[in-house]
């Protein structure tokens, strides 16, 4: 559930804020049997396993907002938790026992369109869908609308089971929409709760302030707990409108674009498409769902390039569709994949970009560190320029969905990170920091080389591996990809937190060997400098104070880690490397340029999530590949084709020379092999012949003084 959700919930509560404009999309606190209930809880893929755990029983209904049965079932299961949540247990149960710490049984709910591939993995194939979950595995499903007597039943037969004799013989179940149970008086609740809110004695008071405390228990009973970053109060950019007041995707032209978003500083995301694509035609029912899931947060709309084909020539559309995220002038294309809850991903980490660049202190910041995996630090101070901030502005639209850009003058953050200059920049990845090295002040204002510094580590220390950024982490780079089952929560803590030993590890002694190899080419150039000064050699001395230190390690190829989930691409896993995931987690260390990879350590077993085994083949695999004979990720022939076609493009005139050499040998050897050769049998009959002629000749020749004499 969103942050500013339960920022309302809290505000409910204390009777502090004005009512929302939107009820529907906003968690409310309901009232029954005279009892206040807090709001559902709400399941997403980051929430799931943590509070699949929180409970024994969790009773979860999937929806569809925009499912009409979904619709028409909700206020029956709302009131069935409602109930549920105010009921007290009977028979043997300790009088002032609490249904849910009792029971430890909970109601929740997941959006299906949100959250596709959690329901998926529930095995959902319709709306609505309820089940009850016991430790985390399925025991009931109720398929479809279901009433709240049949609900009732099911819900009963895990209670009685849980605690048996705690049960009511009957129960007076309420119809859907009700405040009350049927053997309740909802007209002396009512009064109660209206005598309690217009209470004005010190004693009722203080009843109002056990009421707020029971609330907040209540709140943690259903899986709420108080957001842990509160940022320093700052100035925020407010639009001069509200974003997408109708929740649709607005169809632009070239004047409305012009207006609306380049001459505007209002976020929007775009969709350019053509209305004979297939895949546009494929992706517009999760672009409409988007839109009204953004609604009153971010501009959503669309520009059809059959009609607006210059506008998309400008913008650079190069297929469809096309998404991107414009603010003004700036725009960043998206490149992720098309699902509703990838857009909603999207969407909501730009909706910040609107109100600028956070300011953290020491303490919000080391709270952001436990929510955000990578989050980028810019250090300023009095002194910085408007220039530097001009920079900075431009920063976060691209930084949308990979990380968090924040700022801060905080002196406890400068201790931290040891920072003495300003302004400075660092990216912080599971606490470790990463700095920017500017040469110049004009570095530091570059917008694209700090953009382009900021790709190369704005990934986690250990991702995971997934479709979408394959490729940034594979190419060009050794990695270190850990196999891992994510189902086994215990096993994949244990190996991830290995695995991010041995990264950590491995970056200090990187580090540690680029100090020392630095500090040898110093120690070289000054033998030469004071070599030089013994012999008075002025032209050497000053050859040698010129000599440059560099330290550019561009051809040496970079080390990273990252993680696979084994379940999910085990078909992957097993045509590629060959090894069977369901054995076990395991470790390989990957090639991709050469097609090649270890999988084995020294001693020929496998490498395993151990730090040990992973630093002592990789520092083997990296010092001297042929130390452990690598594997190869195609076949033979493929091989053969791949370095060919590897040495045509990193040796072009060498592998040219060599085909013509080539080229002219097979030729010349096929020439020769088809020179004409005559059968003995013609042979000697062109001789018979040959020598029959010459005798003729000697005849003729030998007679020829009789004729003249005659």
């Amino acid at each position: 559930m969103r942050f500013s959700n339960w920022l309302l919930f809290g505000a409910a509560v204390l009777v502090a804020a004005e009512p929302p404009e939107d009820e529907e999309d906003v968690p409310q606190i309901t009232n029954f049997n005279g009892k206040l209930v807090p709001p559902m809880l709400e399941l997403t893929p980051d929430n799931w396993k943590k509070e699949v755990k929180a409970s024994k029983y969790l009773m979860v209904k999937h929806y569809s907002p925009y499912c009409p049965h979904c619709i028409d079932y909700a206020p029956a299961f709302q009131t069935l938790y409602e109930f549920y949540y105010t009921s007290s247990p009977a028979g043997n149960a300790p009088k002032d026992a609490e249904f849910t710490s009792f029971y430890d049984f909970r109601f929740g709910s997941i959006n299906c369109v949100a959250y596709h591939d959690l329901c998926t993995e529930h095995q959902v194939v319709s709306w609505p869908t309820t089940i009850v979950f016991e430790n985390g595995e399925q025991i009931t499903t109720f398929k479809g609308i279901k009433t709240i007597p049949v609900l009732s039943s099911g819900v009963e037969d895990v209670l009685e089971k849980a605690k048996p004799g705690t049960r009511p013989e009957s129960l007076a179940l309420p119809e859907p929409g009700d405040s009350s149970s049927p053997d309740q008086k909802a007209g002396s609740a009512s009064e109660a709760a209206h005598e309690a809110n217009n209470a004005s004695t010190p004693e009722q008071k203080a009843g109002d302030k056990a009421d707020v405390t029971a609330i907040s228990a209540a709140a943690q009973a259903t899986g709420w707990t108080a957001p842990p970053f509160s940022p320093p109060t700052q100035k925020t950019l407010k639009p001069k409108s509200t974003p997408n007041p109708n929740g649709v995707s607005v169809s632009l032209s070239p004047d409305s674009f012009d207006k609306l978003v380049k001459k505007s500083q209002d976020v929007w995301f775009i969709k350019f498409y053509a209305p004979w694509c297939h895949h546009c035609q494929k992706m517009a029912p999760s672009w409409e769902q988007m839109a009204k899931q953004m609604q009153g947060r971010l501009n959503i709309g669309e520009v059809n390039c059959e009609a607006n084909s210059k506008l998309c020539k400008d913008v650079g559309t190069k297929g469809f569709p096309t998404m991107m995220l414009f603010k003004g002038n700036q725009r960043v294309e998206y490149q992720g994949l098309r699902g509703v809850g990838d857009f909603l991903n999207f969407a909501e980490s730009a909706v910040g970009v609107s109100s600028g660049i956070q300011d953290v202190d020491f303490d919000s910041f080391k709270a952001l560190e436990e929510k955000e995996e990578v989050i980028f630090l810019y250090f300023y101070d009095h002194a910085t320029t408007s220039e530097d901030f001009l920079t900075l502005d431009r920063l976060p639209l691209s930084l949308v969905g990979h990380a968090k850009l924040v700022r801060t003058r905080d002196p406890k953050l400068y201790d931290r990170f040891k920072i003495t200059t300003w302004p400075r920049l660092l990216v912080s990845r599971e606490g470790r920091p990463t700095y920017y090295t500017p040469l110049s002040p004009g570095e530091m204002r570059d917008t694209n080389m700090v953009l382009n510094w900021m790709k190369s580590v704005w990934l986690p220390l250990v991702p995971e591996l997934t479709a979408m950024n394959a490729r940034e982490i594979m190419d060009g780079k050794i990695v270190v990809l850990g196999i891992l089952n994510r189902a086994d929560e215990v096993a994949y803590a244990t190996a991830m937190r290995e695995m991010k030993n041995a990264a950590n590890e491995w970056m200090d002694k990187q580090i540690q060997l680029f100090q020392l190899e630095r500090q040898e080419l110093r120690d070289a150039k000054q033998l030469r400098i004071e070599e030089a000064q013994d012999r008075n050699d002025e032209r050497r001395l000053r050859d040698a104070k010129n000599i440059r230190i560099n330290m550019d390690r561009s051809s040496r190829k970079e080390v990273t880690f990252a993680w696979v989930d084994a379940g999910f691409w085990q078909r992957w896993i097993r045509s590629t490397y060959g090894i069977d995931s369901k054995a076990g987690d395991r470790v390989i260390i990957n090639d991709e340029d050469n097609r090649r990879f270890w999988d084995q350590t020294s001693t020929g077993n496998n490498i395993v999530p151990s730090r040990t085994s992973i630093i002592e083949t990789l520092t083997k695999v990296t010092s001297n590949a042929t130390k452990i004979p690598p594997k190869l990720t195609i076949g033979f022939f493929h091989k053969i084709l791949f370095d060919v076609k590897a040495s045509f493009r990193d040796h072009p005139y060498l592998s040219w020379g060599c085909l013509l050499g080539i080229a002219f040998g097979v030729l010349s050897w096929f020439r020769g092999s088809l020179t004409f050769r005559v059968p003995p049998f013609i042979k000697n009959r062109l001789n018979f012949r040959q020598r029959r002629r010459d005798a003729r000749t000697r005849d003729e020749a030998r007679l020829a003084p009789i004729r003249d004499a005659g």
